[in-house]
């Protein structure tokens, strides 16, 4: 008996979270709570970073060694977003405290700051051949998730007694729309455009849609990381590409350089990258189409990577910023996306049995249209679903990021924003038809 509490005592001192051992972060954790509960908390990056990364590392670490949630719910990811959206919808936590949170991740732009990282790291980091073949076969995929997403949503819809229109049109179009901002609320005004309703009437029907479908994504995004765990014939284990061709494999190349410097040159890479992307929404919005600047950003880092425009050093710096990134800021991420994004009162109206059968359906609808087109053209499944279809099915790119943290493919995020972005705008264009066809 003596022996096995030892044991137990020596294994306890051994776990760590965030890095510290146990009594460093209750101590830590301690100085947070008095000062939230004195009104002595700092305001600003400073209490928002350490309120978000020491909570979200406890609940990251929570949510992967829980049994049924690790192995079936995503893990740390969807605690992270459900339980800061609980903290927000029940006042858990002071006002101030949330509102410093929302405004480091909104007006602060730690979300731009982290998917740039992501982005141009991500793709800096990839074969070049294998960016080049995978672009080309990737959007036949996204048309495969749209197709059967909305099929499904408008047979099963039929079944409860729903048109075909108002199926496609309530559920399937703004969970496959890339989200609020870039999906939800301009539909919402093509809608006002066509039907002469206002747009805040017809916005109030959509979010329900997007903020479940969002939830189903995570989900779903957890339980295909566990199908390939289960069928590895049907996963690359975060390469998209099926090839037998050795110059298309992905190689782990160690970078050179480790230094502090290296890590200050991959931020400013990455957040150069961004900045064009942002120069070049704001012309081209001169012309009049408003383009989101991450797909920018993505063509742009694209473009460099394939034509070999930046040198060797500056890729890897980049690559190894976008690592550092994703292994210590993600559980800070999915906790303040939560908070800020995440609103847990839309989720809970939308519950009722018609409801949730539908938008379930939408996504598992594109999920299986992505896969199998991405099989024909020679991804993996999994990770075509994954991408083309969850990264669809999501809400925009604080979905990407939380779908690709529950199925373990941080790397896909290049992928995951391009059917964000790009593919939702193809949806707003395909409302722009069938809205008038559908109501008119």
């Amino acid at each position: 008996m003596f022996v096995s509490r030892k044991s137990k005592d020596f294994s306890l001192r051994k776990v760590r979270i965030a890095g510290f051992e146990i009594k460093w972060f209750i101590i830590i954790s301690l100085i947070i709570i008095t000062g939230c509960v004195l009104g002595a908390f700092p305001t600003g990056m400073v209490g928002a970073f350490l309120f978000l990364m020491v909570f979200g590392e406890l609940l990251n670490q929570t949510g992967n060694i829980t049994p049924f949630v690790k192995t079936f719910l995503g893990g740390g990811a969807i605690v992270c977003i459900f339980v800061g959206a609980a903290i927000v919808y029940w006042h858990l936590v002071p006002t101030d405290i949330v509102e410093n949170c929302s405004t480091f991740m909104k007006g602060a732009g730690f979300l731009d700051f982290y998917i740039a990282a992501l982005i141009t790291g991500s793709i800096l980091g990839m074969n070049r051949k294998l960016l080049i073949r995978a672009a080309i076969r990737y959007l036949p995929c996204i048309v495969g998730a749209v197709v059967v997403a909305l099929a499904g949503v408008a047979a099963v819809g039929y079944l409860f007694g729903m048109s075909a229109g108002e199926s496609i049109a309530y559920i399937g179009m703004p969970i496959m729309g890339g989200g609020m901002g870039a999906g939800a609320v301009p539909i919402a005004k093509v809608f006002e455009s066509a039907l002469s309703i206002p747009s805040e009437t017809i916005l109030s029907r959509l979010v329900p849609a997007v903020a479940l479908g969002n939830a189903f994504a995570i989900v779903c995004g957890g339980l295909l990381n566990r199908l390939g765990e289960a069928c590895p014939s049907l996963t690359g284990n975060g390469s998209l590409m099926r090839s037998d061709d050795p110059s298309l494999k992905e190689e782990k190349k160690e970078p050179k350089d480790r230094s502090v410097e290296s890590y200050a040159k991959g931020v400013i890479v990455s957040t150069s990258f961004y900045a064009f992307g942002c120069l070049v929404a704001f012309l081209i919005k001169k012309l009049g189409l408003d383009i989101h600047p991450y797909a920018w950003m993505i063509i742009g880092v694209a473009l460099a990577k394939s034509f070999n425009l930046i040198p060797e050093e500056y890729e890897e710096n980049a690559s190894l910023w976008y690592s550092f990134v994703s292994k210590n800021w993600t559980a800070a991420l999915m906790l303040g996306i939560g908070m800020a994004y995440t609103d847990m009162g839309q989720i809970i109206d939308a519950f009722n049995l018609q409801y949730i059968v539908l938008v379930l359906v939408t996504v598992l609808g594109a999920v299986l249209g992505s896969a199998l087109i991405g099989r024909v053209v020679g991804f993996y499944p999994i990770e075509a679903a994954i991408t083309a279809g969850l990264c669809m099915a999501n809400m925009g790119g604080t979905g990407d990021v939380a779908v690709l943290m529950a199925s373990k493919r941080m790397k896909l995020m290049p992928f995951a924003q391009i059917s964000s972005r790009l593919g939702g705008a193809v949806i707003i264009l395909l409302a722009s038809f069938l809205v008038p066809v559908f109501f008119g």
